[in-house]
């Protein structure tokens, strides 16, 4: 990644130029974009890149420009559950600006594996290159005009989200848990981490809630359910809503062809689809360009990302 800072090199005056304009980088790179989503959890395994990936292909169907940025810097697992290739190229000159991922016309990407030759090398950073690396993704990548920027942060309340709350203004969190109290009390943790570095909170989603079996159609609610919805009752804070598990998401996931963000018509793709509209009235974007066909969509149509063939699926 073309580097926008001084690191530990040349006088301190000449170091406080370039993090000078790397702030006005980073000003007006945010001024392209509308709304910008971080999206939080309070441990691991509760489903948060999974809501994260799904959120943005969903808004970039309804016709939304969207930008997907991971910053869970030791475990990037977006470009993976997108199966993008691609790695970073350069820019075409010293002051041009890197090119995201392109995964759809309505969808960037960018995340630090696609910039690694070796994806299976272990990211072994301490504070400051975090904080640089984030920083770099605003200032340094050619997002151009976005509706909305979904930012998938890693669990807890670290360097990270720390990172994205001083560098974005006006970012806001939506808070994913699953219902059992072991993630419900590391939940209220990020609720009062975002209080406290004044993140706004779009609201709380309550993911894994109940497991609805496909032969009988029957709920059993293997993690509890209502939890993260009582949280949001506790903290006067917006519930948007409930997503059961689906087998059929931890395999796409793996396969590369999120799950949540098609229109399968299950109870977890409807129940997401809610989610995604709830969070869409809660930060508008104007301008909406028409929806995405599903074969335009990559891997969500069954033709894949190689142009629509009638014979495999009916788009």
């Amino acid at each position: 990644m073309a580097s926008s800072c001084g690191g530990s090199h040349g006088t301190p005056e000449a170091q406080q130029a370039a993090m000078a304009q790397q702030e006005n980088a980073i000003t007006r790179s945010l001024g392209k974009i509308k709304n910008k989503i971080l999206v939080m959890s309070g441990k691991g395994g509760v489903g948060k890149s999974t809501i994260s990936v799904n959120l943005a292909l969903s808004l970039a169907a309804r016709g939304h420009k969207v930008g997907l940025m991971d910053v869970d810097l030791h475990g990037p697992d977006v470009v993976r559950m997108l199966n993008m290739k691609g790695v970073l190229e350069p820019p075409t000159s010293p002051d041009a600006l890197i090119p995201p991922l392109k995964y759809n016309d309505n969808l960037k990407v960018v995340s630090l594996e696609y910039m690694m030759r070796d994806r299976d090398e272990a990211i072994i950073w301490r504070g400051p290159l975090k904080i640089q690396a984030i920083r770099q993704f605003v200032s340094d990548m050619d997002w151009g005009e976005l509706d909305y920027l979904v930012i998938d942060a890693p669990p807890g309340t670290g360097d990270e989200p720390l990172s994205v709350a001083q560098t974005i203004p006006n970012v806001k969190a939506v808070i994913v848990t699953t219902p059992q109290e072991v993630a419900l009390a590391d939940v209220r943790k990020s609720i009062s981490f975002c209080k406290t570095v004044g993140v706004e909170i779009v609201g709380v989603v309550e993911n894994m809630s109940g497991f609805v079996c496909p032969h009988c159609q029957g709920t059993i609610d293997i993690f509890k359910s209502g939890g993260g919805e009582e949280v949001a009752r506790d903290f006067d804070l917006p519930f948007l809503g409930r997503v059961p598990m689906d087998p059929k998401v931890v395999i796409a996931g793996d396969d590369g062809v999120p799950y949540l963000s098609t229109d399968a018509g299950s109870p977890a793709a409807k129940a997401f689809a809610e989610v995604v509209s709830a969070i869409e009235i809660r930060n508008p974007a104007k301008g909406v360009a028409p929806p995405l066909k599903m074969a335009e969509m990559g891997s969500s149509c069954g033709c894949g990302s190689g142009g629509c063939n009638p014979t495999k699926c009916d788009c």
